[in-house]
């Protein structure tokens, strides 16, 4: 783990374990790193297609909370910051395996903040791609 991010693991811990919707995909942190976080989620009869397909939306779920995590390692847990866009390509699909899913920071900006996360198998198998936008928001007085 790099020296200069904003957040540690265990801060990482507590907000998965404070996350209603996490705790629906059984989210576990895999790495962490300056811009970058690694996700780990398990397969779930809960969240399967018909044909043991893992369905679609896990893998956004996954790309989405890997991105935050990953802008917390530059801005830190205390910094609010919600997704404005995620474009989703599907280019696989997992069949009852546990899928991981990497985001990276591309460009942190004032206010806007722009990534890219891919979800694969734990063999590297490219499931999806994703690029997401997250804007940084004012909390409400």
């Amino acid at each position: 783990m790099s020296a200069q991010i904003a957040v540690t693991a265990q801060e990482i811990q507590a907000v998965l374990l404070q996350t209603p919707f996490a705790k629906i995909y059984n989210i576990a942190l895999a790495s962490l790193d300056d811009g970058e976080c690694a996700l780990r989620i398990p397969f779930s009869k809960a969240t399967e297609r018909p044909g043991g397909i893992v369905a679609g939306p896990v893998y956004m779920a996954a790309a989405d909370v890997a991105m935050w995590f990953a802008i917390m390692t530059k801005l830190g847990a205390n910094v609010p910051t919600v997704t404005s866009e995620l474009n989703s390509t599907f280019l696989s699909s997992a069949r009852q395996e546990e899928i991981v899913a990497k985001a990276r920071v591309l460009k942190l900006g004032k206010n806007q903040i722009f990534g890219v996360a891919e979800c694969r198998t734990l063999d590297g198998k490219l499931l999806t791609h994703h690029t997401l936008t997250y804007v940084k928001i004012t909390p409400a007085p």
